[in-house]
């Protein structure tokens, strides 16, 4: 058991700031994107459409 939680301390500590916003922008575009398919769901956007 102390040896997990030495490695998650470690894994903790190792990131940084950089890494941190990364992944926080990484996090948000996926929202955004899964937002937009939300939105969209049931528009026919096949060729006959237009």
């Amino acid at each position: 058991m102390t040896t997990i939680l030495s490695a998650i301390s470690r894994t903790v500590l190792s990131v940084t700031g950089a890494e941190f916003a990364k992944h926080a922008l990484l996090l948000a575009a996926a929202s955004a994107f899964v937002f937009v398919l939300s939105l969209t769901y049931g528009l026919d956007l096949s060729l006959g459409f237009f």
